[in-house]
């Protein structure tokens, strides 16, 4: 039975679609959200971060030349890529870090705002299921239109429709505003998980820690109701 006398535990994850640790996150904070059943009612709603905000629009850049920049060189971004890619693999998730490609994520950000919205027929972790596989799997492109609704018809959207939202300017603020208060929060790496405005998560941990400190603060909040 849910944990109903306060309400749902309100859980704001700010993570951006091109960051390994956010879909090994991913992976992890629902099997332990499946194994925590309706013992605690939950509503989760993901926010925008950007990795690499100065990212070109319109443009894409094979990850393995970002990593090299970032990391120190071909031998240093291998070892990342193949740490990240073992783990991902131990969560059941396959990443094609050689395909991949870099892109601005600000049309996924607003994409995934919108799915956020009462009125949408797709949920916010669909889409970003869908996103992330797109990226670390596919090579897909995920910071072009037409590349974006196409992966939105996938889940059932128009695709015209879509294209329609991206040429025009809703969420942009929404967006903008999310990027804004996670620095306004001190949140300088992603995934983190914040829950009910007061207590944060970094990282991708381990699902059963994510199970044991939902639990231990569902208990707190009870305590201090």
């Amino acid at each position: 039975m849910s944990d109903t006398s306060t309400g749902p535990l309100r859980i704001d994850i700010w993570s951006d679609v091109v960051c390994p640790w956010c879909y090994i996150g991913k992976r992890r904070f629902e099997t332990a959200l499946a194994a925590i059943g309706d013992d605690i009612e939950i509503e989760v709603t993901y926010r925008a971060y950007q990795l690499d905000p100065t990212a070109s629009p319109g443009r894409t850049e094979a990850v393995r030349g970002v990593y090299e920049r970032k990391f120190g060189g071909p031998e240093q971004a291998d070892r990342i890529i193949n740490h990240v890619s073992g783990i991902a693999a131990e969560s059941g998730i396959t990443f094609n870090m050689d395909q991949a490609l870099r892109a601005n994520t600000l049309l996924a950000h607003r994409l995934l705002w919108r799915a956020g919205q009462t009125s949408s027929p797709i949920s916010q972790p669909a889409l970003k299921e869908r996103l992330l596989a797109a990226y670390f799997t596919e090579g897909r492109d995920i910071g072009d239109p037409d590349t974006l609704a196409d992966l939105c018809a996938e889940l059932g959207l128009d695709r015209d429709e879509t294209l329609s939202f991206l040429n025009a300017d809703a969420g942009r603020d929404e967006v903008a505003a999310e990027i804004a208060a996670a620095s306004e929060l001190g949140i300088t790496a992603v995934p983190t998980y914040v829950i009910e405005g007061q207590w944060s998560i970094p990282g991708a941990q381990e699902s059963d820690t994510f199970e044991r400190v939902l639990r231990r603060l569902v208990e707190r909040r009870a305590q201090n109701s």
